[in-house]
């Protein structure tokens, strides 16, 4: 082929981690290790489906699954090799890691859901190419928009402020302050004070024409997001065609906002499985050795004695001894912890002015003054509209991710303290001497490198690609219908989500934030019997902090007001990404596409 490809080829890779695209690839043969002996005795179950399921998703495996779904009619009789699939199918972003594990997704999704009815009409393959354009120009829109996002802002600023309003609207109505004879719906007070025209009615369970009208209106709102999104992405020629926009349509309101987004996402057992598959990754990338001296640490008082006791013998240690020696590794612990703060401000110092800039440079300052907020322009400012389209950014220290962290915690119940302190460290850092934390400031500056380093890097995109994928379609197949489970079974999974948040969370931390007794057992209530209270004070310290990290979780536990959040949440990142459609309606949008 003449001239330098833009792309390198899929290539199937021998290690699990990905590699950046910057990469230059090697062109030396890498050897396939001798495969394992065979034991006369037979494999265990288990290890043959975990075989199984890896051998799935290696990236040879997809290789060939992608080939057989989307190039099994072409014939490369007179090719010694078959062609690499970047030949054949059109990129959809500018990583082939990325790429490989999307065509893997868009594979399964055409398999099952379109080759089942379209394969019993014709055995033309045209249509699913040219449905598959169509994603492929649609993904690379979206990659080209992407870039101009700001992902900080969106993932620590906006997405946080909406789940800090869902909680508190959750707890306002699910909590109420009056007794049953007054209380109302709570799914009508949470709708009145989020409103949100889609959910509307709000559906009742001895009204059936109540949920039909808001099944409808939500059906409505889904398509009208598609074509909003189609009418901006799409090339003219292929908004042209309404058969293919209306399949892509289909796909990706029913299938994708529909199934997924609105219905199995927004269920409360499944948003706590994966809080808790989640709060399991952590707690196993956590090293072993300093979960347990954390432990110990915290039990220091009760075992240290015992330990002492068993190493000594019958000797007899003085009072004064113990003392001196508690006081003497406390003093050393301090010091370290010191030594360690101060290393930490000297790399800090020194790192910060290397780092780039979060101000653009549209935006840097040309006097001595610069606005600390936006909210300090003057209104009818004479600014350029490429001026005024990128406003300051926030500093990250003032973002809604930290209130939004206090008040699904009840920072302010439980300790406010704590809440009052952190605040007054938060002012003094954005305002004080240096403005530190203000935007562009040393911390801010950290702050941003430490986000970009650690979330917002993409190497991180394929291999979470992957996991969903083997988790949406274990073997790259659609998995059973999953049967829901019963209200006793949903209880048991909450209990499991707490257990394993709980997991990582050392000892002493717990006795802090959860108090010596229980929050809702302190003081004195009219409202609790005398047996109540004694029943509350019999649990165990286990028990109370389960419950009360339950309770906790329990914002989770509504469907219709997860679909508030969870819609929430995508007609904020579309709106990020497509701007167009907070100017313009639909239909002009399409009016001026199609003139």
């Amino acid at each position: 082929m003449a001239g330098v490809p833009v792309r390198t080829p899929f290539q199937p890779r021998t290690k699990a981690h990905t590699i950046p695209n910057t990469t230059i690839p090697s062109t030396e043969t890498i050897a396939t290790p001798n495969p394992p002996l065979r034991s006369n005795a037979p494999a265990a179950p288990s290890n043959r489906r975990l075989s199984t399921d890896v051998d799935a998703i290696s990236d040879r495996s997809t290789l060939l699954f992608i080939r057989r779904t989307f190039c099994s009619h072409l014939s490369e009789k007179g090719r010694s090799t078959p062609a690499p699939i970047d030949e054949i199918l059109p990129p959809l972003t500018s990583s082939n890691e990325v790429d490989l594990q999307l065509y893997a997704l868009i594979a399964v999704i055409i398999r099952e859901f379109v080759h089942t009815w379209y394969a019993k009409i014709t055995p033309d393959q045209m249509f699913v190419e040219e449905v598959v354009k169509i994603i492929a120009h649609c993904t690379r829109a979206l990659e080209q928009r992407l870039r101009k996002v700001d992902l900080e802002s969106l993932l620590f600023e906006e997405l946080p402020d909406l789940l800090d309003t869902h909680v508190k609207i959750y707890r306002t109505s699910h909590y109420p302050l009056h007794p049953e004879p007054i209380s109302v719906n709570p799914r009508q007070v949470y709708h009145s004070l989020w409103p949100f025209a889609p959910l509307s009615p709000v559906p009742l369970d001895g009204d059936p024409d109540t949920i039909k009208s808001q099944s409808n209106n939500e059906a409505a709102y889904r398509q009208l997001i598609v074509n909003g999104v189609l009418a901006v992405l799409l090339p003219t020629e292929d908004l042209e065609n309404d058969c293919l926009t209306s399949l892509v349509g289909q796909i990706l309101s029913e299938m994708i906002l529909g199934n997924g987004i609105g219905g199995k996402a927004c269920e409360p057992w499944l948003l706590w499985e994966g809080i808790m598959k989640v709060a399991e990754v952590i707690q196993a990338r956590l090293p072993k050795a300093k979960a347990q001296v954390r432990i110990d640490r915290s039990n220091s008082e009760i075992t240290r004695p015992n330990l002492l006791d068993l190493k000594a013998g019958n000797t007899k240690i003085s009072n004064f001894g113990k003392s001196v020696q508690k006081y003497f590794w406390l003093i050393l612990q301090y010091l370290f912890l010191a030594f360690a703060a101060v290393r930490v401000i000297f790399i800090a110092i020194a790192t910060s002015s290397s780092l780039p800039s979060r101000i653009p440079p549209t935006r840097k300052p040309t006097s001595f003054t610069l606005p600390i907020d936006d909210s300090e322009l003057p209104i009818n400012s004479e600014a350029s509209p490429w001026a005024r389209a990128q406003p300051l950014k926030r500093p990250i220290l003032r973002m809604k991710l930290w209130s939004c962290v206090s008040t699904l915690l009840d920072m302010d119940a439980r300790m406010p303290w704590l809440t009052a302190t952190l605040s007054l460290l938060q002012w003094g850092a954005i305002t004080g001497p240096g403005r530190i934390g203000d935007t562009d400031g040393m911390i801010d500056k950290l702050l941003s490198h430490q986000i970009h380093t650690l979330i917002l890097d993409p190497t991180l995109l394929p291999p979470i690609l992957r996991t969903l994928r083997q988790t949406l379609f274990p073997n790259n197949t659609l998995a059973p219908a999953r049967i829901p489970p019963t209200p006793t079974e949903t209880i048991e999974i909450r209990r499991r989500c707490a257990e394993a948040i709980l997991g990582f969370i050392p000892i002493a931390v717990r006795d802090i934030y959860f108090g010596r007794t229980s929050l809702y057992t302190s003081g004195s209530s009219t409202d609790t019997t005398k047996s109540d209270l004694e029943a509350k004070t019999a649990l165990s310290k286990e028990e109370r902090h389960i419950r009360e990290v339950e309770d906790v979780l329990n914002v989770f536990g509504d469907v219709y007001c997860n679909k508030h959040l969870l819609y929430g949440v995508v007609e904020m990142i579309i709106m990020r990404i497509i701007p167009e459609l907070g100017e313009k309606g639909v239909q002009e949008l399409l009016d001026e596409r199609l003139n």
